[in-house]
């Protein structure tokens, strides 16, 4: 890998590190040390989903106006500001202008970040031939390392109190700020992704879906459902990229079931919890070991489209299965659904992150990248309530087996080119 990237891998790494040694021990310092009621530490916790995920947008704005480099550096010393205030904060509203700070920081590093990993991808497709799935896999990966590591520091260093934790979170992030602020580029280059919209470029004219260098909407061509407009507006009039989105919006839903069904299928089968970090911690060294082998042998044999639908399927599985095996009792329901799950976001997330730049015009790509993970957030956010009530029922697997798969009609039809039309990678790899 170059150095970029090596450096948004390690970062993102790093990103999850410091945020799993403090948040998951949050809830409970809220209502344990400082004595929150129980109604504060929610709203506590859903104002940090929002300042987040509901925000991404505003980061890929700002990355599209200013370049990554200043939003990924203003964001992780927002990040720093954030956990040092959360350490001493005691009163209910330090503790919500803390824990907000930290959920805005991710706001505008995420996307930057992503963003800037989707455009590395590119280059690298072109200068060397290799597959652009190949960083967003191993982006991937380092972040479900980092989500694994996190909490077993975090637990380490809540021996002693929850304000070592977060002090440590404020180094983690120190440390990723001087990092990007050394190597990070000042600005982000100019044309590197196609947005052609084809099906497949020139031979010898780039990556797959693209079409001649320079090409795209900022040398003519648009995508199909056109940019309606350079701001949120056109966003939400591009056929494709909708399309795209809701792909993401249901195989998202779907996996953060994750969280709702997990913990209840777990305790239905064995009356216990016990089973449950172990099962995350599955989920996470499944990704950690699988995700590169797999991308390796799907970005020789098959197409984003056909990847992210593939994906869908595994995610459609995991529900059907662990429902038809609900009878077996003991723990194969749930480990069942794990593994399907993850193999579902192995497919699915490198997939989408390498399919986006082919639709969209490359200078407003952290708008676009911002704004489908907050409007996937959306969808998360407003089917929660009636996930949960339908958790207790019969209905909830093959109800999720069938939104997952109805997903598969929003797959767009333009931008996902053959492997035959990438280009080979070199022996040597990279």
């Amino acid at each position: 890998m170059s150095p970029l990237a090596r450096l948004l891998v390690g970062s993102q790494f790093a990103f999850n590190v410091g945020f799993f040694a403090v948040l998951p021990y949050l809830a409970q310092h809220l209502g344990g040390t400082l004595g929150l009621g129980g109604w504060l530490v929610g709203l506590v916790l859903g104002l940090r989903t929002f300042s987040q995920q509901g925000l991404f947008v505003v980061g890929g704005a700002l990355t599209d106006r200013y370049g990554p480099r200043p939003v990924v550096l203003a964001g992780c010393a927002l990040r720093v500001a954030g956990f040092g205030w959360l350490a001493v904060a005691q009163g209910a509203g330090a503790v919500v202008g803390a824990v907000v700070l930290v959920g805005f920081a991710a706001a505008l590093f995420s996307p930057a970040v992503e963003s800037e990993v989707v455009r590395e991808a590119v280059r690298l497709e072109r200068s060397t031939g290799l597959p652009r799935t190949r960083l967003p896999a191993r982006f991937a990966a380092a972040g479900q390392a980092g989500a694994l590591a996190g909490p077993v520091l975090g637990a380490v260093l809540l021996s002693g109190r929850f304000r070592v934790a977060c002090v440590a979170g404020a180094v983690v992030f120190a440390v990723v700020l001087a990092g990007h602020a050394r190597l990070m580029p000042r600005r982000a280059a100019a044309g590197v992704t196609g947005g052609s919209g084809t099906e497949a470029g020139p031979a010898g004219a780039g990556p797959a879906g693209a079409g001649p260098a320079g090409a795209g909407p900022a040398g003519g061509g648009l995508p199909e459902g056109g940019l309606a407009g350079p701001g949120v507006g056109g966003v939400l009039r591009h056929r494709a990229f909708l399309g795209l989105t809701a792909v993401y919006a249901a195989y998202l839903l779907a996996y953060n079931q994750l969280y709702l069904a997990l913990p209840a299928e777990v305790g239905r089968a064995t009356g216990s919890q016990a089973a449950v970090g172990w099962l995350f911690a599955l989920s996470s060294v499944l990704v950690v070991a699988g995700q590169l082998p797999l991308e390796r042998w799907v970005a020789a044999r098959w197409s984003w489209r056909t990847t992210v639908r593939a994906g869908l399927v595994a995610v459609a599985a995991a529900f059907a299965a662990a429902g038809a095996l609900r009878p077996v009792g003991g723990l194969w329901p749930a480990a069942v659904f794990v593994v399907l799950l993850a193999v579902g976001q192995m497919l699915v997330s490198p997939a989408v992150r390498a399919w986006l730049p082919e639709l969209v015009d490359e200078r407003r790509l952290g708008l676009y990248t911002g704004a489908m993970s907050s409007l996937a957030g959306l969808v998360v956010l407003v089917g929660g309530a009636p996930a949960g009530a339908l958790l207790a029922g019969p209905w909830y697997w093959p109800v999720f087996t069938a939104l997952t798969l109805l997903g598969l009609a929003a797959v767009p039809r333009t931008g996902a080119a053959a492997p035959s039309t990438r280009p080979a990678a070199p022996a040597s790899g990279a």
